[in-house]
């Protein structure tokens, strides 16, 4: 009997028309374009802006696109995962919304957090259902609107963040393409070091809170980017190793976009030379579950049937992992 494996067939993607630059960023906090395009390789990242849309507006919109590209009637979607660290609203799921919204009648939905990992964590989720062999359709969509919990007077992190989504769909695959394998890993020691500290179980919203600024992402940075470089850079060597697989046999590194130096160091660790380095951080900044997604439809017409993609993602938590995947088809 021949092996199913999960594919990625389709993809679709969805920024905001609103440019946030550098340059206006100038005017919000101490800091200027050189020193943001240096330590980052930020130039611009864009913004939802308009009165009651959220996350679930950027993943409806990735999602209608990825539905006219491929045609996919959404009657046959399964299921329906939204990656995100950015929900519409607490309790109630932003994936069945989205669900519903697009025609998915006969699909159920549910969100998925582990912060910048998000999308990486519902590619292994994704792939599982359908390897099960018990649904044939599943949608994979990295979303945020990462504007909504950033404190645009911090410089460590307003710097940083913009809004997006990427969506994909994931079905069965009888020739050895799609997801080949993973490694995903988390540590609880990085709560300490990014979070939000109020609006969870622990710590409720009061006036009190919301006052003392304690409902937007803080960020150490320093010890971030420190566990980032070493364990995306690790994990994405053991998927090489792992597979047996040289630089040679690798045509792209989709890594996460947080911090180009941290890209670069990724792609140094497992030799990858940097016209294989899928990159937008540039245009978009850190759109954190919707930054694997975006790499895939920007370049997704440049990918061909039976490329090897590396994928590596790090969040907070600490949550982080690398994945192996064949690419499925010629655009």
């Amino acid at each position: 009997m021949t092996k199913i494996t999960a594919a990625i067939t389709a993809v679709g993607k969805y920024v905001p028309e609103y440019i946030l630059t550098n340059k206006e960023l100038e005017s919000y906090v101490d800091t200027n374009d050189e020193w943001i395009t240096t330590r980052t390789g930020i130039k611009e990242r864009r913004i939802l802006k308009g009165e009651g849309l959220g996350t679930s507006y950027m993943a409806i919109k990735a999602t209608e696109e990825l539905l006219q590209k491929s045609n996919c009637n959404p009657a046959e979607i399964d299921l329906v995962i939204v990656a995100t660290a950015t929900p519409d609203l607490p309790v109630a799921s932003t994936a069945a919304y989205v669900a519903s919204e697009i025609g998915a009648v006969n699909a159920f939905g549910y969100d998925l957090q582990a912060a910048c990992s998000s999308f990486l964590y519902g590619m292994s989720t994704a792939a599982s259902y359908i390897e099960s062999g018990r649904y044939k359709k599943v949608l994979l969509i990295g979303a945020d609107k990462m504007s909504s919990i950033i404190d645009y007077t911090d410089r460590a992190t307003c710097i940083i963040f913009g809004d997006g989504a990427g969506a994909v769909l994931f079905e069965p695959n009888n020739e050895g393409l799609g997801l080949q394998d993973e490694y995903l890993r988390s540590d609880g020691i990085g709560r300490d070091f990014l979070r939000i500290e109020a609006g969870g179980s622990i710590m409720p919203t009061t006036k009190q809170t919301v006052e003392d600024k304690k409902h937007f992402v803080y960020q150490e940075g320093k010890t971030v980017f420190k566990y980032a470089v070493s364990n995306m850079a690790d994990v994405a060597e053991k998927m090489l190793t792992r597979n047996n697989l040289t630089e040679l046999d690798i045509q792209w590194l989709v890594a996460h976009q947080a911090n180009k130096r941290i890209i670069e160091a990724t792609a140094k660790r497992v030799g990858v030379s940097s016209e294989k380095v899928m990159i937008n951080i540039h245009k978009y900044g850190n759109t954190t579950s919707a930054t694997l997604p975006l790499l895939l439809a920007d370049y997704e017409n440049e990918l061909k049937r039976g490329d090897n993609l590396i994928f590596a993602a790090f969040g907070g938590g600490f949550t982080w992992g690398a994945a192996y995947l064949k690419w499925a088809y010629n655009s």
